[in-house]
């Protein structure tokens, strides 16, 4: 399985280019049992996120293949099971699903973050389904913020995310037979 990873600011350009290198692995493929997926994280808690949300799905309705969107803000690892042979599968985004993790159980009183050992836990059940995906005919390409080249906050909480979505790229990157960096709607690829 090709494993891309696409990293970048927000509004870099990353979404965009990681659907068209999606649809251009989807093009290339023979006529067979394939699927062209969008396992989307994102959840529209305010108006800037609908709006967002919105034009992702407006954007990949005018492009020339049919897509497949998934919303999965937290079970990422239950979607990742189901996928088969010759499916093209774009992931996003990273960030995003890591804040839905972080925070899930918030309504109750208890987020996984104040849980000792809940995001370790959800992040070792997403690592081993995208284990498993390495033995699938499977094109799977990850988006994901690039968070890294703000200064410290003082926010501990904060410092968390950002240590544990910065092992989680060095994670994905290890792993991936390709590694891009988008900045101002310019690619740099680094694997």
């Amino acid at each position: 399985m090709p494993l891309i990873f696409i990293t970048g600011g927000v509004r870099s350009g990353k979404s965009r280019f990681a659907e068209q290198t999606a649809i251009q692995h989807y093009q290339a493929q023979p006529e067979t049992e394939k699927r062209l997926l969008y396992l989307a994280s994102g959840v529209a808690l305010d108006g800037e996120m609908e709006k967002r949300i919105l034009r992702h799905q407006t954007d990949r309705q005018t492009q020339p293949c049919q897509w497949l969107t998934l919303e999965v803000p937290y079970a990422i690892a239950e979607v990742l099971e189901t996928l088969r042979d010759g499916d093209v599968v774009l992931w996003d985004c990273v960030t995003t699903w890591l804040t839905n993790a972080f925070y899930e159980g918030y309504d109750s009183g208890t987020p996984c973050l104040n849980q000792p050992g809940c995001i370790e836990d959800k992040l070792q059940v997403v690592k081993q389904a995208i284990q498993l995906l390495l033995n699938k005919d499977v094109t799977f390409l990850v988006v994901s913020n690039e968070l890294f080249d703000e200064p410290p906050y003082d926010s501990d909480e904060v410092e968390l995310y950002r240590r544990t979505l910065g092992q989680f790229h060095q994670w994905f990157v290890a792993i991936a037979q390709e590694a891009y960096e988008m900045n101002y709607g310019i690619v740099k690829r680094w694997k």
